[in-house]
């Protein structure tokens, strides 16, 4: 069926960070295709149509335009009210799986990445209607058109013939299309925060002439940080503005401007936007408030304001934000007036009322910072985008988050994921699911999503306060090799806390540590304590915490301090010092080797043990999506379809659930469902084969062996009727059991997917029972699993020991459950309507594992989120 138009339109970026549109051609088009093709040069006709063709007859624009989305597809690429470019596909005959594709890109426009682009999104939809090969003649002087197939990632097969290159290529995503297609999206992303962050000029709408407002104070924070470039501010009537000559619009100015920072009221804004866009900026910071935040009213006010930026090439950061800092170029485009010390940490904070505390309290802390955006109600440009400028910003080594909400989880895990291998990502947002959402769409709770940022690489933590003390640590010091610490210590109290804290966080103290030195030990003394410490094989990382023996000597904590830094410069371990009880005191330096000073030990060691996690991550194989060559996902969508076809949504004890899992290398323990007369159940047991289980069928009893609704090893027809008799009486005349083959014992194990509404397919294990029900003890990741991502899920719970030979116990086969998770990871990522799939219980014993129960919902599927070609959310 052809799709409607919306759902193949989409705001992208290209190369050079502006935005564009591509959406479906329609007949109305039809004036912009004539003008476009009149702004081709010869040579862009010539190498498209394989001659001059000057004009475009009648009955061609009448077949160009009027396509039916199906057979025939065809994008334009619009930019403000023209378009400068076009894609389409035509299929080789009806039905056919083949398709001939093109596109041409006006001159001036050439070189923005719009062809492959427009490629990515032909794909895209020829796939929806099951093409599954593009065919494509290429002049042999065309080389750009050659290096765009050529440079997609799909294995392009050529051949010369007629003057003429022919290629042909299938159009399924391949790892190799998907990894060019997301750097390519990266290096975009990347180019238009960059452009943000590095103006030449930057024009300030808002600012009174009487100094007073929003407006006047962000023309003075530009002015007093010390920005290299130009600041331009716009006023209707006044010649000058703080000094500054002033412009009555941006147009009038006389030197290219490439950002706004606007601080007028909401209903001037659109007259803002409509100027910027004729003097060409490239980006806006609206720091102006009324728009989501206010209401519906404001909602549709500021989607408007979205469509305008984005149609006229633009990125938008705001509406209803503090807005953005940049010290290497001395930009504070800001609300604060002043920003921390420069240094390597970019800052990323979705909330503006908390903008001004968080640059305060990093001031405070002396960490030093290399960019900060405060994207308010994150109308455009999100965190996603900045994690993709500091991939390779040279100028970052850390960075923080301060998040809300999320626009685009699955983005944000693969991008963070990426980010993480390098550079250290802390974060802390909220772990709490809204109950309306949780209600619709039960899926990973406040562990899950900690668990997926885990899988990410991404330092979870609690609090703001938290969040500057790992940062502290990370942008100045390096990784520990390992969870050994040693502390050197002048009271023994507080080596006492750091024992007491330190399990918490899986670190464990080097062999003669903690080290007290003793009350009276002087400087030198610490000093060298440190230098052994640091010199001890098996300490991996120091604490140093330091309390006077009397309170008015806490003048002595700077003497200890520049002791503590010179035994620990150089060191290729990391050390932290702990001032206890005195709020005034910190260090006055900055930069590599900067020893970070703590107020408490609790929170120092709280820090390293989330570095030493981090660090532990980053040393482990990210691993690889194994194949699967036993799966066979044709039969399991027809399968799906059938069940759909049905009306079968909400499935459990049926043989097509058997059959779909079996797609999937998945066996599942045989069921018969039965109920009536005692002497029919033992029928249906005797016809199973002796020993035999019976259970109730019905949630919530179905596994509840301590409820007597589970009963195991019936040896007969008579141990049937008897215990169908007992289940009667418990649970109700009639009820319905399930009749199962007994199998050896083991650890009941659950493992299931739900497709998240934000996260899309994720998988979760853990050990089956009502105590890990109560706590919550289930472990997440985002499917596909890696086999590394397997191995660490079913090892992730808190009770997993369990299933390593606890108290004795046999260990159970861990591969096994791996491989399990692995295959219930492949179904719910190749499979959208699979909405959950619950495997409960497993048994997992030393020689392998028995799945016994299988619930699946199927639905409709549903738009998942980071998939298909290039977009802005």
């Amino acid at each position: 069926m052809p799709n409607s138009k919306s759902t193949r339109a989409a705001d992208i970026v290209l190369a050079d960070g502006s935005t564009a549109r591509v959406r479906q051609m329609q007949p109305e088009d039809a004036p912009a295709v004539v003008a476009l093709h009149s702004r081709f040069s010869e040579r862009t006709r010539y190498l498209r149509y394989f001659s001059p063709y000057p004009r475009i007859p009648a009955r061609d624009l009448e077949r160009f335009v009027n396509v039916d989305h199906h057979d025939r597809e065809a994008f334009v690429v619009e930019l403000g009210d023209e378009l400068i470019a076009i894609g389409r596909y035509d299929r080789l005959g009806a039905g056919a799986a083949d398709a001939e594709v093109a596109f041409v890109v006006e001159d001036a426009h050439q070189g923005r990445g719009l062809g492959s682009v427009l490629l990515e999104h032909l794909a895209a939809a020829a796939r929806e209607e099951e093409i599954t090969r593009f065919v494509a003649e290429v002049l042999p002087t065309n080389s750009t058109m050659l290096r765009v197939f050529a440079d997609a990632g799909y294995s392009v097969e050529r051949e010369y013939a007629d003057g003429v290159v022919h290629l042909t290529f299938p159009i399924a995503p391949t790892p190799e299309s998907l990894t060019v297609q997301w750097r390519r999206e990266q290096r975009s992303e990347a180019a238009s925060i960059a452009r943000l962050l590095s103006p030449r000029a930057v024009a300030v709408y808002g600012a009174s002439s009487r100094g007073v407002g929003v407006g006047a104070a962000l023309l003075r924070h530009l002015r007093s940080g010390g920005f290299t470039g130009n600041i331009v501010p716009v006023h209707p009537t006044a010649p000058t503005v703080d000094g500054l000559t002033a412009y009555p619009t941006l147009t009038a100015a006389p030197a290219p401007v490439d950002l706004a920072v606007v601080a007028v009221p909401v209903e001037g804004v659109a007259d803002v936007v409509a100027d910027c866009a004729a003097a060409g900026l490239h980006g806006l910071v609206v720091v102006s408030a009324g728009f989501a935040e206010a209401g519906l009213e404001g909602a549709e006010e500021q989607a408007r304001l979205l469509r305008s930026v984005r149609s006229h090439g633009m990125r938008l950061v705001g509406p209803n934000c503090l807005g953005i800092a940049n010290t290497a170029v001395g930009l504070n485009a800001t609300l604060a007036p002043l920003l921390p010390r420069a240094g390597r940490v970019g800052f990323f904070s979705q909330s503006a009322a908390l903008g001004t505390a968080l640059l305060g309290e990093a001031d405070r802390r002396g960490l030093g910072l290399s960019s900060f955006v405060s994207a308010g109600n994150r109308a455009d440009v999100s965190g996603n985008d900045l994690l993709q400028y500091w991939r390779d910003d040279p100028g970052t080594d850390v960075v923080l988050l301060y998040l809300e909400t999320f626009g685009n989880p699955r983005k944000f895990a693969r991008i963070a994921r990426e980010l993480a291998q390098h550079k250290p990502v802390v974060a802390v947002a909220s772990a709490v699911r809204p109950p309306a959402l949780q209600a619709v769409a039960p899926g990973p709770d406040g562990r899950g999503v900690t668990a997926l940022f885990a899988s990410a690489g991404v330092i979870r933590v609690d609090t703001v306060a938290e969040l500057f003390d790992v940062g502290l640590l990370l942008a100045d010091q390096p990784l520990p090799a390992g969870r050994r610490i040693g502390l050197v210590t002048n009271a023994a109290a507080l080596g006492a806390l750091a024992m007491g804290a330190a399990p918490a966080f899986s670190l464990e103290f080097a062999p003669g540590y903690p080290h007290d030195v003793g009350p009276m030990a002087d400087a030198a003394t610490i000093r060298q304590a440190v230098t052994d410490a640091l010199d001890h094989p098996r300490v991996d990382a120091l604490v140093v915490a330091y309390a006077p023996a009397l309170a008015e000597e806490w003048e002595a904590a700077t003497v200890v301090a520049d002791e503590v830094h010179a035994a620990a410069a150089g060191s290729d371990k990391p050390v932290l010092a702990v001032f206890p009880s005195d709020p005034k005191w910190k260090s006055e330096r900055s930069g590599p080797g900067t020893v970070p000073v703590y107020p408490t030990v609790e929170e120092a060691v709280r820090a390293l043990g989330r570095a030493a996690a981090y660090a532990e991550w980053r040393r482990e194989p990210s691993g690889t999506v194994p194949e699967l060559p036993d799966a066979d996902t044709g039969r399991a969508r027809l399968i799906i379809a059938e069940l759909a076809a049905a009306a079968k949504t909400e499935l459990g004890d049926l043989g097509e659930v058997d059959e779909l899992l079996s797609c999937y290398g998945i066996d599942v323990v045989p069921s018969r469902a039965c109920a009536g007369p005692p002497e029919a159940v033992a029928a249906v047991a005797a016809e199973i084969g002796f020993p035999v289980a019976l259970k109730v069928a019905r949630s919530p009893w179905r596994h509840r062996i301590d409820l007597g609704a589970v009963r195991l090893d019936l040896a007969d027809a008579d141990d049937v009727m008897r215990v169908y008799d007992e289940l009667q009486r418990l649970f109700g005349a009639g009820v319905k059991v399930a009749v199962q083959p007994m199998v050896p014992p083991g650890v009941g194990c659950v493992v299931e997917a739900a497709e998240d509404p934000a996260f899309g397919p994720v998988v979760g294990f853990g050990i089956g029972g009502v105590a890990s029900e109560l706590i919550g003890d289930r472990a997440w990741r985002p499917a596909p699993l890696t086999d590394q991502d397997a191995s660490r899920l079913v090892r992730a719970p808190r009770a997993a020991p369990l299933l390593t030979g606890y108290r004795g116990a046999a260990g159970v086969d861990l591969d096994a459950l791996a491989d399990l998770v692995l295959r219930v990871g492949r179904m719910a990522d190749v499979h959208p309507q699979l909405h959950s799939l619950e495997l409960n219980p497993v048994l997992a014993r030393p020689d392998g594992i028995s799945v016994l129960h299988v619930n699946v919902r199927i639905g409709t599927p549903v738009a998942r989120p980071d998939t298909g070609p290039r977009r802005l959310r």
